[in-house]
């Protein structure tokens, strides 16, 4: 038989795998704790965890194990444009989390010799996701604030098929302007031109329903929004994550995803979970209230830029302080605490971190091992 390197397919011979933060078993491996021992900061989710609702209509759907499931998940597609006015079924697209959804849209909708454009730094699965189609994306680095500058993005915009964008942006936890991010999807639809935003963290956000484009889906066209219930509604191990968008733009994604692409339990969780306003704003109260706490504390560490958060996580420039980003980690893991290096961002050198906001307990723990490690 040939060598298996030589019967890979060409988009792929290349394609490493992104680097993402949650890998606690990893973390317990090296670090000699055991999983359950480890802080867990690198992981932007909800510190209170899923809805007890949520978790009891998953356990209360295990008599649905024997059968399939729903194939395009019509009861939880259903219930997810009930949750947002204006909205029916066929707006809707769930998937095995909102991962899956950016390799399916590039799939869908990336052809030979097209760009897609993407900011960088920001999540890595964008890159990836094009990749894995054969094309190449295009970067455009952000200015000195992590902010986009609209002129310079317009402009490298031209002929592109897709522009990815997250809103607040990750790693940063920065929110583009209304402005700038209007001009961008008006210039985009001028060009027959996909915009794919990602709002998963923006629920994280304060007056996150006036910010959100989805209550603007019907003039743009052009619009594929993305959202997840990994984040605030903390299902992240059931991996659930849904699109809104056109009529057209979902049934040409419902015809090429996978069958059964999202499990009984999945689907059952999350109608739940949408359902429980209560934990909601619980956990809203929660990050507002803990966001200050780490603002303040963060504060007094001198050697530490940090960045103002839109989102429930800091990210911060540590050069002052040092230590790399990697030699931060690994001595706060030796402590039990494991957060995000971000070297693996393209556009960032070795010295930014990010940290996601958890609860007091947990925080004050963060702070007193970041002060014993880092010089002031």
């Amino acid at each position: 038989m040939k060598p298996v390197d030589s019967l890979v397919s060409d988009n792929i011979k290349n394609f490493r795998p992104c680097v993402h933060g949650g890998e606690v078993l990893d973390a317990a491996d090296k670090s000699g704790f055991r999983r359950e021992e480890i802080l867990d900061f690198s992981s932007s989710v909800n510190p209170l965890g899923p809805s007890k609702k949520a978790l009891e209509a998953a356990k209360n759907s295990f008599k649905e194990i024997p059968a399939y499931p729903d194939s395009n998940s019509n009861e939880l597609r259903q219930a997810i444009a009930s949750h947002f006015n204006g909205l029916n079924k066929n707006n809707v697209v769930v998937g095995n989390g909102s991962t899956e959804l950016m390799y399916l849209f590039a799939e869908a909708f990336m052809r030979k010799g097209e760009t897609a454009i993407i900011p960088a730094p920001t999540f890595g699965e964008y890159e990836s996701a094009v990749r894995k189609t054969g094309e190449t994306p295009k970067f455009v680095k952000l200015d000195r604030n992590f902010n986009i500058e609209a002129d310079a993005f317009e402009q490298e915009m031209a002929g592109a098929k897709i522009v990815f964008l997250c809103n607040p942006n990750n790693p940063t936890s920065i929110l583009i302007p209304n402005e700038t991010l209007t001009r961008i999807i008006e210039r985009a639809l001028e060009q027959d031109s996909l915009v794919f935003l990602d709002e998963d963290f923006l629920e994280f956000v304060e007056d996150e329903k006036a910010l959100s484009m989805i209550n603007k889906l019907k003039s743009y066209p052009n619009l594929f929004i993305l959202r997840s219930f990994t984040k605030i509604f903390g299902l992240t191990g059931l991996r659930v994550g849904y699109g809104i968008a056109s009529e057209e733009i979902i049934n040409v994604l419902l015809c090429v995803k996978i069958p059964w692409n999202v499990n009984c339990l999945a689907q059952a969780a999350a109608v739940a979970a949408l359902k429980d306003e209560e934990h909601l704003r619980v956990t809203r109260e929660l990050i507002k209230k803990e966001k200050t706490q780490l603002l303040a504390e963060f504060a007094e560490i001198k050697s530490f830029k940090v960045y103002a958060p839109d989102a429930n996580f800091f990210f911060i420039d540590i050069r002052k302080s040092g230590l790399t980003a990697t030699e931060l980690k690994n001595r706060l893991l030796g402590q039990g605490i494991l957060i995000r290096d971000c070297t693996s961002f393209r556009g960032l050198d070795q010295y930014y971190i990010r940290v996601a906001v958890k609860t007091r307990v947990e925080n004050e723990r963060l702070i007193e091992a970041l002060k014993r490690t880092v010089k002031n």
